[in-house]
């Protein structure tokens, strides 16, 4: 087991989030060698290591977890008997590199003990040093028993255990130059795990056609999945090109790959795409589900838009309510309001299995990922939308210390998110929701929320803020939020209808 960890497998091992230990790192409980944590200081602050994972860990695994179906869901499971038996042999490779480390100290011990009782027959009888060596004899004996009769592994030892384990089920990938870390699981490829993460690789087709995914193995054992038609040049293979989207990892990979890091990043995309479902919420108000086929994922960053256009020719701009990490499987909710043609023309004309046309993304309202201070998320009535795909991502991606969500409606069907605010309360030991419903007529919503966040954070200056809602309110919110001391620049607004 190496003395260096990668700060996603330190946080596996100590069953605490990534954002938990990037909170040490900036408090300065926890050093970091070139981004890796030195296993020393993770016990040292995580004393307690055991091979069952924490509970609250697991609370979070099923909240990144909903946001993929479960066709997904079942590649992520065990790896293919090639990747296994590959992990295998490297984790023997290990192992005798641990067993001969141990047969070494055993000799060492043995030489030990025959130098010191040598000592003590060429020493005089009596005296300080006879005793002293007598002493170190007896005790070393008596040590040497104990241990041969009942071992008892420590924390170190419980800590190689679950990493072993842990690398046995999944491989631990390295993104340069961005840094960025994720796990393939299962028989997963590469490129699904980088999706499910949060992260944006650079793709397109994602089925071994295009080449777009082309990626370098820097260090580390990949294993073809599938054949694909896009060739590589014998130059291309010598240098260690692969394609993402047709293979998987066997160990830890280190990864040179392109990586969309701003919205000028992505490119706009035009897909045909078919209705899943259309789900009424209320009178006014449904959920459209929409799933885009295998060979055209959506690639959008958290919080951005995307224009739906129906078979009738009525179109328009909606926040995509969905996790990034599942670009096949999109959400839109659609509220009929005078003046909006799309939800109207849904509400009447759309059913499921028929086709609609997906164009985007579109929008700069989105995460701040390389933000880890925490966050605040203001939604107004319809402005949950696109809120809701930022904190899914920002959950998938494990780097933000912690969230609270503030949304007020005043809409007749009230918060109908508050299920999943509930579950995210829950699931979290690091986010809070306020909810507000009834304005009173001489309060603003954005009045009743700057009441309360003030209330709750009376020196909000060191967080970061997402504003989602009316224009007019959105306003009132931000000038309230500088007057309470925070920089505009850590404002982020998006106008919702």
């Amino acid at each position: 087991m190496p003395e260096l960890l990668t700060l996603s497998r330190a946080a596996r091992l100590a069953d605490v989030t990534r954002a938990e230990l990037q909170r040490r790192i900036r408090q300065g409980d926890i050093q970091t060698f070139e981004g890796q944590v030195a296993i020393r200081d993770l016990l040292r602050v995580y004393p307690t290591v055991r091979l069952d994972r924490d509970k609250g860990f697991e609370r979070v695994e099923s909240i990144k977890a909903a946001a993929v179906p479960r066709d997904q869901q079942a590649d992520a499971v065990l790896p293919s008997p090639h990747v296994l038996m590959s992990r295998l042999r490297t984790l023997a490779e290990v192992l005798v590199q641990k067993v001969s480390a141990l047969d070494a100290a055993e000799e060492l011990l043995d030489a030990l003990t025959l130098r010191l009782a040598a000592i003590a027959d060429t020493v005089p009888q009596t005296g300080a040093v006879q005793a002293a060596v007598s002493e170190a004899l007896s005790w070393l004996a008596a040590e040497r028993q104990a241990l041969a009769e009942h071992p008892q592994p420590d924390n170190r030892a419980e800590l190689f255990a679950k990493d072993t384990f842990l690398r046995i089920m999944a491989a631990s990938i390295k993104i340069i130059p961005s840094g960025h870390e994720f796990f393939v699981e299962g028989t997963e490829t590469i490129l699904d795990a980088s999706v499910r993460a949060g992260l944006k690789l650079a793709y397109g087709c994602s089925s071994g056609n295009c080449g777009t995914c082309k990626a370098r193995v820097v260090s580390g054992e990949v294993w073809k999945t599938a054949d694909h038609d896009y060739v590589l040049s014998e130059r291309e293979k010598q240098m260690g090109y692969i394609l993402t989207c047709s293979n998987t990892a066997v160990t830890d990979l280190v990864l040179e790959a392109s990586e969309a890091l701003s919205v000028a990043d992505l490119p706009l995309q035009e897909i045909r795409a078919g209705v899943r479902k259309v789900e009424p919420l209320s009178d006014d108000l449904l959920l459209l589900h929409v799933q885009t086929p295998r060979t055209q994922t959506l690639r959008f960053m958290a919080g951005q838009r995307a224009r739906l256009t129906l078979e009738n020719g009525v179109s328009g701009e909606v926040p995509i309510a969905s996790c990034p990490c599942n670009g096949r499987n999109l959400q839109f909710y659609l509220r009929r309001r005078s003046g909006h043609a799309l939800a109207e023309s849904a509400f009447t004309d759309l059913a499921a299995h028929q086709m609609i046309t997906v164009a985007g993304p579109m929008g700069e309202f989105v995460l701040h990922e390389g933000s880890p201070e925490p966050a605040v998320f203001i939604a107004l009535d319809d402005g949950i939308a696109p809120i809701k795909s930022i904190l899914e991502h920002a959950v998938s991606i494990d780097t933000i210390e912690s969230f609270h969500l503030y949304w007020a409606s005043s809409e007749t069907d009230g918060h109908h998110l508050a299920k999943w605010c509930r579950a995210m309360t829950e699931s979290l030991d690091n986010f809070r929701y306020t909810q507000f419903s009834e304005t009173p007529p001489d309060r603003s919503a954005a009045a009743k929320v700057l009441d309360a966040l003030g209330a709750d954070y009376p020196d909000p200056g060191g967080m970061r803020f997402y504003l989602a809602g009316p224009a007019p309110e959105l306003e009132l919110l931000t000038e309230g939020l500088v007057a309470l001391g925070v920089d505009r620049e850590v404002i982020a607004r998006e106008i919702a209808d």
